[in-house]
């Protein structure tokens, strides 16, 4: 509010000053009838600037009180003469995200993706919107979209990373029809409440909301028919395998306890020189992404179960069910991971989330 009447106040001072400067010069020769066509121009712009600023303040004002109704009218009435602004339209998509409306939120924030493209704000609480009502497709679509305009936004890569272990674990589910999709399963979200372009003091910082999607009934799955199995004889394990595959789950809680520990630098060390970097990443750009992701959490907890270790020679493949959970995302996920000999010991080459 203080700010829309300085602005106002400003363009009001402007024109006054316009005003004395021009009748000061009296180089300036024009007929009387211009002199007071100028001024009434100049005056009857005085109070139209005025109001424009009114009406952002005031917006702002409604929704921080929680007035949304009021907020949403106010706003509309100021994007009826400016369709396009930005901060405005940004605003506006909030409110209706707070109402419920999530439908028109969405069209509103795509409207704004589409006009001004280089903002990411909009992008993440478009996608947030989109997971919020189950489109995990489309809510990774649109933060992928968001990373190609503004690498460098942070809301981003966290809320893409959620995105991408929520579709492994619904994958997951899909793939062995045993349960269906949890009404009570979350994925969290950052949602922001300011764009980039606003003035410092009307940010507001992050907050995580609660993206809880549609249940989902499972489809029924017919037993399946089995013969009797032949008998044959197989060859015992050797021993030699049993420990190689309690090396290999050994490394496994290992690694998986340093994730825990947010102890980057042991976590890194589990990774071979030769590690297949996901999307073709630089192995520093890869490092750098892992460290963000771990760094900084209040909590993190990461469980290797129900790991299955096939052996073949220096190399070892281990698929498991990995539960991780931490102060804002909670998701459980299929992974697997190649493990490769080296200098005695077992390093990963290679890491997939099913």
């Amino acid at each position: 509010m203080i700010e829309s009447k300085i602005e106002a106040q400003s363009i009001t001072f402007a024109l006054v000053n316009f005003l004395i400067l021009f009748f000061m010069n009296r180089s300036l020769r024009y007929p009387p009838l211009f002199h007071t066509l100028l001024v009434c121009i100049l005056l009857a712009l005085l109070p139209f600037h005025s109001a424009q600023a009114d009406d952002r303040a005031e917006a702002r004002a409604l929704a921080s009180s929680g007035k949304l109704p009021e907020a949403l009218r106010t706003a509309d009435k100021y994007l009826a003469q400016h369709p396009n602004d930005p901060s405005m339209l940004f605003l506006k998509g909030m409110i209706l995200t707070q109402q419920g409306q999530r439908e028109k939120a969405i069209t509103t924030l795509t409207r704004l993706t589409e006009k001004h493209p280089a903002l990411p704000e909009p992008y993440n609480n478009l996608a947030a919107l989109y997971a919020a009502t189950g489109q995990y497709d489309k809510a990774r679509a649109t933060l992928e979209a968001g990373m190609r305009t503004h690498p460098a936004y942070a809301n981003l890569y966290e809320n893409l990373g959620a995105v991408y272990a929520k579709l492994a674990s619904q994958a997951y589910d899909k793939a062995l029809q045993t349960k269906a999709v949890s009404g009570t399963d979350q994925t969290r979200l950052a949602l922001v409440h300011s764009l980039s372009t606003d003035a410092p003091s009307t940010k507001v910082q992050g907050m995580i909301v609660a993206v809880t999607p549609t249940a989902v009934e499972p489809t029924p799955v017919a037993p399946i028919k089995t013969e009797a199995p032949k008998t044959e004889t197989q060859a015992p394990e050797t021993s030699n395998t049993t420990v190689v595959r309690d090396a290999v789950v050994q490394t496994l809680d290992d690694w998986a306890a340093a994730w825990s520990n947010q102890d980057v630098k042991k976590y890194l060390g589990f990774y071979a020189s030769d590690f297949r970097t996901p999307r073709g990443k630089s192995r520093k750009a890869w490092a750098e992404d892992r460290r963000a992701r771990i760094v900084g959490k209040k909590r993190i907890s990461v469980k290797v179960e129900s790991p299955q270790i096939t052996v073949s020679g220096n190399t070892a493949t281990a698929k498991f069910k990995q539960a991780y959970s931490s102060d804002r995302l909670s998701v459980s996920s299929r992974k697997t991971i190649v493990f490769v000999k080296s200098n005695g010991e077992w390093k990963i080459r290679q890491e997939q989330s099913n």
